[in-house]
């Protein structure tokens, strides 16, 4: 074995200065339409929550992969999990903790407690409590 190779989780060993996040935009929660956004090198001190969901807006709107969801109004973001954390078993969102929801856009990634490789979900706030009211999933009936 090699003595280059750590055993420090990549969510730990890299720096909150350089780090990647996946961005779920869910489209739809009944028919679990998403699509993942991928960003590296974020600062995560020093970006807001708001700046990160202009920056993903940005990217919907300019990037061809993501035509059908330019209509869409994005207004929530939520940890979906962190690198080594459990997973939800609802395949589009996690429904409890909705204390892992980021309603102040003035705080920084940080202050929301992300880290290198956490994925948080982006999503329209309205459709998401329709949606925990009455979780059915339509392409499944």
């Amino acid at each position: 074995m090699s003595d280059d190779i750590s055993d420090v989780p990549v969510n730990i060993a890299v720096p909150k200065t350089d780090a990647t996040i996946t961005v779920r935009v869910i489209k739809s929660f009944e028919y679990r339409t998403e699509k993942s956004l991928v960003l590296h090198h974020l600062n995560l001190e020093t970006m807001t929550v708001g700046q990160l969901k202009e920056t993903v807006r940005q990217a919907i709107q300019t990037q061809p992969a993501w035509k059908p969801y330019r209509n869409l109004t994005l207004d929530t973001i939520k940890l979906y999990t962190k690198a080594h954390g459990a997973k939800t078993t609802n395949l589009i969102i996690n429904l409890d903790h909705d204390d892992w929801i980021f309603e102040d856009d003035s705080k920084t990634l940080a202050d929301m407690e992300l880290e290198n490789e956490s994925e948080v979900s982006f999503f329209n706030r309205k459709a998401y409590e329709e949606f925990k009211q009455h979780p059915d999933v339509k392409w499944e009936s």
